[in-house]
């Protein structure tokens, strides 16, 4: 630089290349850096392959991928060609010279700028707009396969007579194509402007014409391509009107045409399909006519008539002939919703009967015979017993069984009951030296299956196990115990190698095993363990020498993450359940194909319709595709996965569903005929319990038939709040062996209520035969109970249990000291005209931290009783022989309840009565120290008896005018003090209670 003064100039510094030794270095660790993202990248690649074929699904992974990559590279492709043809063409159409004004200058020093990296430039923006493109294309892989795979429907929407298919599989693909023709429109009309601008073309502050002809009739032309979209647009708007939502009278995602859309914005969008196309023709012109004047007259036409037409004209079809009639007007659309609602939901074949709700006077003997013709009334509720399961066959820290059990049917000769079942499932939070070893490599799996009768408990309210102990033994005979896959299984382990995993332990110590199945992967190729190392981000997988002949890594084991990943275009039931179906613990898991392009049929958010006071607690339970919106679905796919393989079956269950038909045709023999189910499977297969829930919502709304009633929302139900708990949220449907008054006997179903829309009084019962392999599975029916007359619902019967003054005091006194009162799960039954209702109470305190059974709560007909067996509870309800009177009937008389005399004399006081309970519970707390649970139940009964002698020494008391002094008999003994009727805990809060 030259010596502009003020001092001397210091020595020139000159900034040399790098040594070639730092240039090698930077040079290889660039190179290395670009291996390691390739790596990762063929990592993630490869070990997808292999789950895939390890699982024998490579076909749904190949399909999958060269679908993605083709959608891909032609739509890319096809971006990059039209946004880099008019970026080319714009170029070569630029003015030779430009004009010589300060806007040009300043652009000429851009043109200079760019000119040696013009090639350069043209192909980056190319290549990001491709890229970009591609993406989004790849990602409507499902889109295209059922476009090219679809099967039809054979019916027909009642507007177009088109069919169904068209829809669910063709109007979805046009619009993408739609859609994409517009992105590259504007992309390109954006380029080809800039471009023009930039070479002069266009000019906006320069002298003359603000554009040249050739730059004119290009941008024209892209104009017009732009309009010619909007007018094919417009008439695919035309079908679009059978599927549009939209909120209307007593539902809020109303499907279909109404009154204004056929007979206002249908032919609207006729109209400005034609405007669209001769304003399309007038841009076109222009590389003639080298003139804007026409195409922009017939585009502000085309937008004035897009407000008028398409707005405004609408709005005074539904303000002046609708609203004044709208009953008149709106039925026959009404009616297509109706219809097509109940098609797309499988809800068309419900049953609605008429039911008086009135409990029947015939003898009280022969109604309690009905019961148990009626129903297998299930006591042991599996979302309050897990923690029972837990204390009494958890058997190590290291097992663990789901918040919530399933139920099931068991037995033998016909002979099946309702089971509670659940999995003794790998806890990996009870393991006490966690390392990578012991997480991954020894605590590998479950073992066993536990289950226990629905309809019965012990003596000390635990319940009955007909397979328990570990190894499990009992009912189920032999199976494979080992559990690898299952719903808490939620990390990887590696199996089969030189490392030993813990089976289980027994009174001998730990046994181990080497797993023999051939599920998970094998890692004895350093390929697989490299890449695994990179995928899991795990380098000891790499060296450790805990890995190496026959190691396998078992991963994805949740039966959910297994099958969605082998059939990513099923929705999968938010509860799998297990079974033992020829000698192996199966997870059956129902999944369903849907769609949102059934026209006239109403949409529901699976997650809402779906979710009720379990999914609240319980994320495992929560449905796939939370806020999927659908308005057709079908439990088209049984699938199951083998607790020890990790084997995964797809079964064609619903084989007439078009859905499931083009999507085996995109993926063909991935998914099993119907004929291929066992028998044995077949015994364990039931209806979902999702569906039912997306089912008993719609039929909230669509149980009604006709137009008139549905427009009034006069018959509107709800499903009500559960009411054995205060979360706010929808009862859960329960399964439960019964018969419906129509049903010659019993048969395995699920069941819910339904209350009138903002009342708390029943309104209808529905059931659905779930037994699969039956004539009737699948069959809804519903009892609709008369308006005129009020019968009480779920929330009202637990109201009436709690307010009933002995019940209420009974319940204080199970509360006592620290124990907490857990209701279970409120079954409904009709029987003989009435409906009849069971509710399990049980209590959890004291020194045992799980629920027992204590009460059972029964109502019919107004009649209430609580009592410590179901048995009981029945009889006094039904006044039938053998029954125990309630406390208010009591005459005083010396025999009191002449099912436990009393011990003490024949006419014993209240301190007599206490003084028995003390000693009760003594013997049990005695028991309780040895582990003697025969004991413990046997001193139970006898507290609770004594208990019973105390209230009832009581009531002869006041009978008497009070000749005997005594305390309080409703207080319970203190175990530490002199009895004192103020302070002494409820022995319910003892160990027996729970």
């Amino acid at each position: 630089m030259p010596d502009r003064g003020g001092g001397p100039t210091g020595p020139r510094i000159r900034v040399g290349r790098p040594s070639r030794r730092v240039r090698t270095l930077l040079m290889t660790l660039g190179v290395l850096a670009v291996l390691g993202m390739a790596f990762t990248m063929f990592a993630g690649f490869w070990t997808d392959w292999l789950w895939y074929r390890s699982v024998d699904y490579s076909s749904v992974f190949t399909t999958t991928l060269w679908t993605k990559i083709g959608l891909f590279v032609v739509f890319g492709l096809l971006m990059a060609v039209a946004v880099g043809f008019n970026i080319w063409l714009a170029h070569r159409l630029r003015p030779p010279l430009s004009a010589m004004s300060m806007e040009q200058q300043s652009l000429d020093r851009y043109r200079m700028g760019i000119a040696p990296y013009k090639k350069w430039l043209l192909f980056g923006i190319t290549a990001l707009v491709g890229l970009i493109a591609g993406a989004s294309a790849s990602g409507q892989w499902r889109t295209w396969l059922m476009w090219v795979n679809g099967v039809p429907f054979g019916q027909k929407d009642p507007q177009f007579q088109l069919d169904v298919a068209f829809y669910a599989f063709d109007l979805p693909w046009y619009r993408f194509l739609l859609g994409f023709g517009f992105a590259a429109a504007i992309l390109s009309l954006i380029a080809a402007a800039l471009t023009h601008y930039l070479y002069g073309g266009l000019r906006v502050t320069s002298p003359g014409a603000r554009a040249t002809a050739a730059a004119t009739g290009h941008l024209s032309v892209l104009i017009g391509f732009f309009v010619a979209l909007k007018a094919v647009a417009y008439w695919l708007d035309r079908y679009g009107l059978a599927v549009k939502s939209s909120d209307f009278k007593a539902t809020d995602n109303w499907t279909g045409l109404r009154y204004v859309d056929a007979n206002a914005y249908l032919p609207a969008k006729t109209i400005l399909f034609c405007i669209a196309v001769i304003c399309a023709l007038l841009f076109f012109s222009t590389i003639w006519r080298r003139t804007w004047q026409l195409p922009l007259i017939g585009f502000g036409l085309m937008v004035l008539s897009a407000i008028l037409i398409g707005g405004l004209y609408p709005a005074i079809v539904q303000k002046f002939q609708v609203q004044p009639n709208e009953q008149a007007k709106e039925a026959p659309y009404v009616e297509k919703n109706l219809t097509a609602t109940r098609e797309a939901y499988g809800i068309d074949g419900t049953q609605v009967t008429e039911y008086s709700g009135t409990a029947n006077t015939k003898d009280a003997s022969k109604l309690r015979d009905d019961v148990d013709a009626t129903a297998s009334i299930r006591i042991m509720d599996p979302n309050i017993v897990s923690p029972t399961f837990q204390q009494l066959q958890q058997m190590r820290k290291y097992y663990a069984f789901p918040t919530n059990l399933d139920v099931d049917r068991y037995g033998s000769n016909g002979n099946e009951q309702d089971t509670v079942i659940g999995l003794r499932e790998l806890n990996y939070a009870g393991i006490d030296k966690k390392n990578w070893i012991n997480n991954h490599f020894r605590y590998t799996h479950g073992y066993g299956v536990v289950a226990a009768e629905g309809t019965s408990v012990d003596s000390g309210g635990r319940p009955v196990f007909t397979e328990s102990d570990l190894p499990s033994k009992g009912k189920l005979g032999s199976y494979e115990q080992r559990i690898y896959y299952g719903e808490k299984t939620n990390t990887y382990s590696i199996v089969g190698g030189p490392q030993k995993e813990i089976d289980y332990s027994d009174d001998s110590g730990e046994k181990t095993y080497s797993y023999e199945g051939k599920g998970g992967v094998n890692l004895e190729n350093p390929i697989n363990r490299a890449a695994y190392a990179v995928a899991l981000n795990e380098p000891q997988i790499i060296y450790s020498g805990a890995i190496g002949d026959g190691s396998r890594i078992l991963y994805n084991r949740t039966p959910k993450e297994r099958v969605e990943a082998v059939a990513p275009w099923l929705t999968i039931d938010g509860d799998a359940y297990p079974a033992v179906v020829n000698h192996r613990i199966q997870w059956i898991v129902d999944a369903y194909t849907t769609t949102n392009g059934y026209p006239y049929a109403s949409r529901t958010t699976l997650g809402d319709t779906t979710a009720d006071s379990l999914t609240a607690t319980n994320d495992q339970r929560a449905v796939v595709a939370q806020q999927n919106q659908v308005n057709y679905i079908r439990n088209s796919v049984k699938a199951t996965v083998d607790a020890y393989t990790g084997e995964v079956k797809l079964y064609q269950w619903d084989t007439q569903d078009p859905v499931l038909k083009t999507w085996m045709k995109a993926f063909p023999g991935t998914v099993e005929p119907k004929s291929k189910i066992s028998d044995d499977l077949m015994a364990h297969l039931r209806y979902p319990q999702d569906l039912f829930k997306v089912q008993r919502e719609l039929l909230t709304r669509y149980h009604v038939k006709d137009a008139d009633t549905f427009l009034s929302g006069s018959e509107v139900w709800q499903v009500p709040d559960d009411p054995t708990n205060k979360s706010g949220d929808a009862v859960p449907p329960y399964y439960l062996s019964m018969k419906m008054p129509d049903q010659k006997e019993q048969a395995f179903s699920l069941t819910t209520t339904f209350t009138p829309n903002g009342r708390d009084n029943l309104s209808a019962f529905m059931a659905v035969d779930a037994e699969a392999g039956k004539s009737d599975y699948g069959k809804i029916r519903i009892l609709k109970l008369p308006t005129s007359t009020t019968v009480n619902g779920p929330k009202q019967v637990q109201s009436q249990f709690n307010s009933q003054q002995d019940i209420a005091e009974a319940i204080r006194l199970l509360r006592g000291g620290d124990s907490e009162v857990e209701y279970g799960n409120l079954l409904t039954v009709p029987l003989d005209g009435g409906l009849l209702y069971v509710e399990p109470v049980y209590v959890r305190g004291g020194g045992l931290q799980y629920p027992l059974l204590r009460k059972v709560l029964v109502s019919y007909g107004g009649n209430t009783a609580f009592e410590d067996t179901l048995d009981e509870a029945l009889n006094k309800v039904f006044g039938a022989e053998g029954s125990t009177p309630p406390p208010e009937e009591d005459t005083g008389e010396s025999d009191g309840d002449t099912a436990t005399p009393p011990p003490t004399s024949d006419n014993p006081t209240v301190q007599d009565a206490l003084n028995d309970a003390q000693k009760a519970f003594t013997a049990g707390q005695e028991a309780l120290k040895k582990g003697d649970w025969e004991a413990y139940g046997r001193a139970q009964e006898d507290l609770e008896a004594a208990l019973r002698r105390a209230e009832e020494a009581q009531a002869r008391a006041a009978g008497t005018g009070g000749a005997t002094s005594s305390p309080n008999p409703t207080s319970s003994p203190n175990p530490t003090s002199s009895p004192n009727p103020t302070t002494s805990p409820n022995p319910s809060s003892s160990p027996q209670s729970g």
